[in-house]
C-alpha cells in the first residue's frame, strides 16, 4: 500500500541498450598447404553431434549456448551467427567458444577455421548442393563461380523499419572506416593485391553491391528492392547486398562492410562502432537532423580507398569527401560516438581496440608481415589459422 506522503517519481525510463549479432564467415583449410578443404557438411554435421551428446570442455551443449554454426555458398566455408547481446564480453566469449568448436570439429577431417577475407592460395571454390545457389551460378556466371569471400557482418536492433531506414541513411558515409579497420584480405589467388582489403572489391562485381543512395522512408527502401527483384536481374530480396540493409529476418540494421576478423578482439571492436554508429543515426533522426547529401558516387570512391589503404594511407573525410590520414577520421569518428560509446558501457573497449590496430595493424598487415618474414603464402595461412584459433595474438 502506498503511503499518502510517498515520494512520486519523475526520473526517466532507463535508456535501453541496443543488442549486436554478430555473423562470421571462415574457410576451411587444410593444415599443411592451406589449400581449401570441402568439408562445410562434415563439420556441421559434427558440431551438431558433439552439442547434442554432452557438454565439452566445461562448455554448455550448442542448444543452450545459442547462436548458430550453418553452411554457405561453398563447401569449403562455414558461418558462425552469435545470438543476439548488449555486452560485448558476452559476445566476444560466445564467438570465441564457437570458433573453438569449429576448430575441433574440423581437425577431426584434417582441416583447420581460417578467418580470412580471401584465401591467400589459389583456390577453386565448390558450391553446395542447393537449388538456390545452382541458380546463382547459372545466373551469374563467372561472378559466382569464383566467389569465395568471408565477411563479417554485424545486426543491429532496432525499433521499427522506419528506423532501420534513418540509420541507413544516416551511416553510410561513416562505413568506409569500419573496411579500413576490419581489412583482412590483401591476396587472392596466390598474389598480394596491393589492397589492404580486396574482397570488398570482389564483392563489389555483384549487381546488387554497393553504398545506396538516401532513402528518406521505409517506404520508398521497400519499394526500391521490390523494383530491384522484379527487374529479374537478382532473385529475390536476399540478394540485397547494400553495404547496410535493413534484415529480412530479424528487426535489425545489418552492416555488411566489413572483412571478417583475424582475431575475435577486433570483431567485437566493429561490432561496438556499429552499436554507436545506429545510435547516433537514431538520435539524429528523432531529433530532426538531416543525413548527409552525398552522391553515391562518391560514396564508392570512399569504399574503394578504404579497401586499397586500409589504415596506413588516406581517407576520404566522411563530410568533405577529401582526403584526410587514415587516423585523423578515426578519431573524427571515435569523437562522434563517444557518448553513444560510454552509454553502452563500450568506450574504452573501443579506445583499447583503436590503439591495439594503431599499434600492430589490422589482419591484412599481419598477414604481410607473415609473408615478408617467410616468403610463404601457406605460412601466411597458418599464422591466420593460430590466430582465429585464439592461440595467437
Amino acid at each position: 500500500m502506498t503511503t499518502p506522503d510517498a515520494p512520486v517519481t519523475t526520473e526517466a525510463p532507463a535508456r535501453q541498450v541496443r543488442t549486436v549479432g554478430v555473423e562470421e564467415e571462415m574457410l576451411l583449410v587444410e593444415g599443411q598447404t592451406g589449400q581449401g578443404m570441402t568439408l562445410a557438411g562434415q563439420v556441421l554435421a559434427e558440431v551438431a553431434e558433439r552439442s547434442a551428446l554432452a557438454v565439452e570442455e566445461g562448455e554448455e551443449p550448442g542448444d543452450v549456448l545459442g547462436g548458430v554454426l550453418e553452411g554457405e555458398l561453398n563447401e569449403e566455408q562455414i558461418e558462425v551467427g552469435s545470438q543476439p547481446h548488449t555486452d560485448m564480453a558476452a559476445l566476444a566469449a560466445e564467438l570465441q567458444r564457437w570458433r573453438r568448436r569449429a576448430g575441433r570439429a574440423a581437425r577431426q577431417f584434417g582441416a583447420r577455421v581460417a578467418a580470412v577475407g580471401l584465401s591467400p592460395v589459389p583456390i577453386v571454390p565448390h558450391k553446395v548442393n542447393d537449388e538456390r545457389y545452382r541458380r546463382l551460378t547459372e545466373q551469374f556466371g563467372l561472378t559466382a563461380a569464383e566467389q569465395i569471400t568471408c565477411g563479417c557482418h554485424v545486426h543491429v536492433s532496432i525499433a521499427d523499419r522506419s528506423e532501420a531506414v534513418a540509420v541507413i541513411d544516416r551511416i553510410r558515409a561513416w562505413l568506409p572506416a569500419l573496411v579500413a579497420l576490419s581489412a583482412n584480405s590483401p591476396f587472392w589467388q596466390g598474389r598480394d593485391t596491393s589492397y589492404a582489403s580486396y574482397r570488398s572489391l570482389v564483392m563489389s562485381r555483384w549487381p546488387s553491391a554497393g553504398p545506396t543512395e538516401l532513402f528518406r522512408s521505409a517506404e520508398a527502401y521497400d519499394k526500391l528492392v521490390a523494383d530491384m527483384v522484379d527487374t529479374g536481374v537478382i532473385m529475390d530480396a536476399g540478394m540485397v547486398y547494400f553495404d547496410a540493409r535493413a534484415s529480412q529476418r530479424y528487426p535489425t540494421v545489418e552492416i555488411r562492410v566489413a572483412d571478417v576478423c583475424l582475431d575475435v578482439a577486433d570483431t567485437v571492436l566493429i561490432a561496438a562502432l556499429c552499436r554507436a554508429l545506429v545510435d547516433r543515426a537514431a538520435t539524429e533522426a528523432s531529433a530532426g537532423e538531416e543525413p548527409l547529401e552525398v552522391p553515391v558516387t562518391l560514396l564508392r570512391l570512399a569504399g574503394w580507398q578504404a579497401a586499397r589503404q586500409g589504415i596506413s594511407g588516406d581517407l576520404l573525410d566522411p563530410v568533405t569527401m577529401r582526403p584526410a590520414p587514415a587516423w585523423e577520421v578515426l578519431e573524427v569518428l571515435l569523437e562522434r560516438l563517444r557518448p553513444a560509446l560510454r552509454a553502452n558501457g563500450d568506450e574504452t573497449l573501443v579506445e583499447d581496440g583503436l590503439e591495439r590496430i594503431r599499434l600492430h595493424g589490422t589482419g591484412a598487415a599481419r598477414q604481410r608481415r607473415v609473408y615478408q618474414r617467410t616468403g610463404s603464402l601457406e605460412d601466411v595461412v597458418a599464422d591466420t589459422v593460430r590466430v582465429t584459433a585464439g592461440m595467437e595474438h
